[in-house]
């Protein structure tokens, strides 16, 4: 079968340049950060009254918050879900369609919710408020217009500041989506302050990824017990040296009345090779040694022994008691690096 041949279609493949644009590229960037960075600094003048009782109604939430929105709101009112579900506050997202069809019983007595809507009339919602006002769910609204039906219906108003959106039509969700976002992100660290949120706490939440792996403690790395080469002062060294390769940490720890007093190391051992075998341990180790607290972060270990150029640190508690090794290989399997 004759395949007849397509004509080749002429693509203009040229790159667009700036002097294809009304506006230069970087004009346009810039215009658009500086109208939203000056209504995000708007936001610092919102009415405090509103803001304590909004940060008041989440921290006194027994149940959940319950964030929901619609469109551009919808993505904003899942982020801020996800950063008070992280920072120690219950929430969750709602979508108002699937509320209409079921999902309403997912908030219950107890929680709290938030609404997005730069409108504030946006139809969706319209369930989720009357099912809200039935139930005596306080709500925390956040939209541009204060005689809204969203804003009617609230326990409290966050007001979006009355600032056009950056886009060239001045339509698409932009300034107040960011203004909302902002918004969220203020509530939750409000509130994670208030409630003494803290670096462990946040690790629970966070135990996988680089950012768990950044918060990790020596204590949920190091080695512990009978993994230990604990060796007494007075070990003859052909002893120390068996229980440091049995252990094979490439250091040995000798304690005192449970206290770590001095450590051994490869280097140690090669010091004193020549007459090695008939020392004990207390001739060849190095007193003072630096160690680390088992509640420090991994992070800090690492970089103690990168600094000191060593493969370990013994970890010991405020008494000196050791307790503990942690290598620099743990560190790196953890990905704390």
């Amino acid at each position: 079968m004759t395949q007849t041949a397509i004509p080749a279609t002429t693509i203009d493949a040229d790159p667009i340049t700036e002097s294809d644009a009304v506006t230069p590229f970087e004009d346009v960037f810039r215009e658009v950060i500086e109208i939203e960075a000056q209504a995000v600094r708007a936001l610092a003048d919102m009415d405090p009254a509103a803001v304590n009782t909004a940060c008041k109604l989440i921290i006194n939430c027994t149940g959940r918050v319950i964030c929901t929105g619609m469109g551009k709101s919808g993505h904003v009112a899942r982020k801020i879900a996800a950063t008070l579900a992280s920072t120690g506050t219950p929430s969750h997202f709602v979508h108002p369609g699937e509320a209409s069809h079921g999902d309403l019983g997912m908030i219950l007595p107890g929680d709290v919710l938030l609404a997005l809507s730069n409108s504030g009339e946006t139809k969706e919602l319209a369930d989720m408020l009357t099912y809200a006002a039935r139930r005596a769910i306080p709500l925390i609204a956040i939209t541009k217009k204060p005689g809204s039906a969203l804003a009617e219906h609230s326990t409290v108003l966050l007001q979006l500041p009355d600032t056009p959106e950056a886009c060239s039509i001045k339509m698409a969700p932009t300034t107040s989506t960011t203004c909302s976002l902002a918004i969220g992100d203020a509530l939750a660290v409000a509130v994670m302050r208030a409630r003494g949120f803290a670096k462990e706490d946040f690790l629970n939440f966070h135990p996988g990824g680089k950012l768990g792996s950044q918060l990790l403690t020596v204590e949920k790395l190091m080695h512990t017990g009978d993994a230990l080469p604990v060796l007494a002062p007075e070990s003859a060294m052909p002893d120390a040296i068996v229980e440091m390769t049995a252990k094979g940490f490439g250091i040995g720890a000798m304690v005192e009345k449970g206290v770590l007093t001095a450590v051994v190391t490869d280097g140690d051992l090669r010091r004193n090779i020549s007459d090695l075998m008939s020392k004990t341990l207390r001739e060849v180790a190095s007193p003072n040694p630096k160690t680390i607290n088992p509640k420090a972060l991994a992070s800090e270990a690492l970089n103690t022994m990168n600094t000191m150029k060593v493969s370990a640190l013994c970890v010991v508690d405020d008494a000196g008691l050791l307790i503990g090794l942690i290598r620099l290989h743990d560190c790196l399997q953890a990905e704390v690096a």
